[in-house]
């Protein structure tokens, strides 16, 4: 593990533990989000009409 890893993990169990379940709901929609955009961009097709590599 990074340091900067390690401080996020740190960062976001003081956030979970402050906020509570409102954070994890918060965050559980961002993560799905985030799939969405990344499924998105992954079937996007090129826009000069190539296949790709």
């Amino acid at each position: 593990m990074t340091i900067h890893l390690v401080g996020d993990l740190m960062i976001l169990a003081v956030t979970i533990r402050v906020f509570g379940r409102d954070a994890v709901t918060l965050l559980r929609h961002l993560a799905a989000a985030g799939v969405r955009v990344g499924v998105s961009e992954m079937s996007r097709r090129p826009h000069d009409g190539k296949e790709g590599r």
